[in-house]
Order: structure tokens, then sequence, then C-alpha cells
């Protein structure tokens, strides 16, 4: 699976996350300051990471920075993007499972690289389940009312 990936900073667990997605055979895309010739803050790192989602060319994303706050707001804001903001594998496999979520949010600050490794584990073995399509076809309905009226 191509994941891609962004980090703000090469601090923390920014590499342990793309080198624990090679290890379990996944393809990283790297952003941001994982690659040298891209713009490293997080906004527009992040952006660079789900529009990759969004567009198709990655399945999933995972973006970092300090807290992961902006990484997930910024994420958040592309079109078609559920970024979920994890600190621990069970809420990493609920944000699958239950939002049907295509970006992961870690802080770089925060996490050990075995916690991170677990997170990393149950977000890419979950699958959405299938049970909220009500709520995701009513965040669907939002983002396109925002894009038609320009407030998004």
């Amino acid at each position: 699976m191509r994941v891609s990936v962004s980090a703000d900073e090469r601090v923390g667990i920014a590499d342990a996350v793309v080198e624990e997605l090679r290890k379990r055979g996944h393809e990283p895309i790297p952003h941001g300051a994982l690659n040298d010739s891209e713009r490293d803050d997080w906004a527009w790192a992040s952006e660079s990471a789900a529009r990759d989602v969004a567009e198709g060319r990655a399945e999933q994303g995972i973006v970092c920075c300090w807290t992961g706050t902006g990484a997930s707001i910024a994420a958040n804001k592309v079109a078609g993007i559920r970024a979920a903001l994890c600190v621990d594998a069970q809420t990493a496999e609920g944000a699958r499972r239950w939002n049907d979520a295509n970006v992961l949010a870690l802080s770089l600050r925060l996490l050990s690289e075995p916690v991170a490794a677990e997170i990393v584990e149950a977000w890419l073995d979950a699958a959405y389940s299938g049970s909220e399509d009500a709520s995701l076809a009513k965040i669907r309905e939002e983002e396109q009312r925002a894009r038609v009226s320009g407030s998004g």
C-alpha cells in the first residue's frame, strides 16, 4: 500500500514512522521535512500528504507535527479527507472502523517509537465497518455545502 507521510521536523517519531511502514511492506511517499525538496511547515507538508490521498496517489496518509493538532487541521481542509489525531492504538482502530478515517495524525513530541508502531499497526490493520454510512454522508454533505458557499 502507498502511504503518504509528512512531518514538519525530523524529530521524535518522524523517521521511525517511515521505517515502520517500510518494515511492514508499504511504500511511504515522504513530504515536508521527510523530503528535502519540499517546504517543511506543518500546513504545507500536511496538505501535500492529504492531497496524495484525496487524489489517489496514496491509499492512506500519516501527518505529523509537534502536537499532531495542526497537522490534523491542515489535512482536514482537503476535500475528502477525514484525518484523526490518535495517541493510542484503540483510538486509531476506532477512527478507521467507525469514521472511515483516511489520514492518521500523530504527535512528534508525545509518542515513543513503540507506541507509534502500535498505532500505525492498528491503523493499517483496521477497516471501515460500514456502520456509520449515514454520519459519513452527512459529513460529505457539509463538505459539499462549504465548497459551494466558499467557506471551506
